[in-house]
């Protein structure tokens, strides 16, 4: 009895670790210094998919907030009782069911999860990828990535954002969100990397 109630517990400390955002989300060098897995994750998104690391980090902030398992809020009837999701949209960059099925085929990550930082920040890099080679957009550009993750590349080209202020307005905090994470990285991306080579080959 004690070891199924020790193994509980130890289930939901886990979730909760899982699930709970980092300190600090407005400083992405906080963020990698408590998630030193993140900064691997990340910096091996850049490298893959050359999508800079705060052009990732702003996606997965304005996405979730960096919480695994979010999901979109429930919509209201009646403006009380909680009606269903608006999508199935799910995890760290509230990527859909069809497109991470994509992202699985096209990659060959058979086994990512959305709720995995790993794989959802190599999603998002993906996606960019993708953006860049459809519609030309620059990687370090943001704001127009964001209007491709949104509304889809084939949105993106017949310009179905520019009626939408609500989301130029989100595509604008995702910018200036990336630019700020940019800043902060370059003052901490070389004691992060000496970190991680020294704890490789030496810890």
């Amino acid at each position: 009895m004690n070891i199924r109630i020790f193994a509980l517990t130890m289930l939901a400390s886990l979730a909760g670790c899982i699930s709970s955002p980092p300190n600090n989300t407005n400083n992405v060098c906080s963020m990698f210094e408590e998630e030193r897995s993140w900064y691997k994750a990340a910096a091996k998104t850049e490298n893959r998919w050359g999508v800079p690391v705060g052009v990732s980090m702003a996606f997965i902030m304005q996405e979730s907030g960096f919480r695994a398992r979010a999901k979109p809020a429930r919509t209201k009837i009646l403006w009380i009782i909680p009606g269903p999701r608006p999508s199935n949209a799910f995890g760290f960059a509230q990527a859909l069911d069809s497109t991470w099925n994509e992202y699985k085929e096209s990659t060959g990550n058979g086994w990512a999860r959305r709720s995995s930082f790993d794989d959802a920040i190599d999603f998002v890099g993906w996606y960019n990828a993708n953006s860049y080679k459809r519609n030309q957009i620059a990687l370090h550009d943001a704001r127009n990535l964001y209007f491709a993750y949104h509304e889809g590349n084939g949105g993106y080209a017949r310009g179905t954002y520019r009626s939408k202020q609500w989301l130029i307005d989100v595509a604008d905090r995702v910018q200036r969100n990336a630019d700020r994470y940019e800043q902060q990285y370059a003052q901490c991306e070389e004691e992060l990397s000496h970190g991680w080579l020294w704890r490789l080959f030496f810890a």
